[in-house]
């Protein structure tokens, strides 16, 4: 629960055209709400073939908002590896479904499995090159501090 004085960090993704796909996909992993604004009807200068393109995407689930675009076609995205969302909870069976549904079709870079840190971690690539770390705290590992 976010405290009304609290700072939230909302991560920002930017596609290559395949943002409403891509978001589709993240709102089935994470069973969340999916809002979507087109570049059609907004002032923004876009040509005919990107007015259906996503001008901004908004997807809320638990205490948690993702957002993205397919941002702007004389500006393309550069898809790399210098982010990550990194998305924790306390329930395991939660966390394990997010790996392995956000794993289908993307690549693993670290397992998901317990850790020296009393969490079960892993990280992965999806399928959209989205690097993604998936935390759960381990209630037994809590409960001993």
């Amino acid at each position: 629960m976010h405290k009304k004085d609290s700072t939230l960090i909302n991560p920002y993704l930017t596609f290559n055209g395949n943002c409403e796909e891509a978001m589709s996909f993240y709102k089935n992993v994470f069973n969340a709400e999916l809002e979507i604004m087109r570049f059609d009807g907004s002032p923004v200068p876009v040509t005919d073939d990107y007015k259906s393109k996503v001008m901004h995407a908004t997807l809320t689930f638990d205490d948690a908002i993702l957002m993205a675009s397919d941002g702007r076609p004389d500006q393309p995205a550069t898809m790399g590896d210098a982010y990550s969302i990194s998305i924790g909870t306390m329930d395991i069976e939660k966390a394990t479904k997010w790996f392995s549904d956000l794993g289908k079709g993307g690549q693993v870079i670290m397992p998901f499995e317990k850790t020296f840190w009393g969490a079960q971690f892993g990280m992965l690539v999806d399928t959209y090159g989205v690097q993604w770390m998936i935390n759960c705290e381990l209630e037994a590992e809590m409960n001993m501090m």
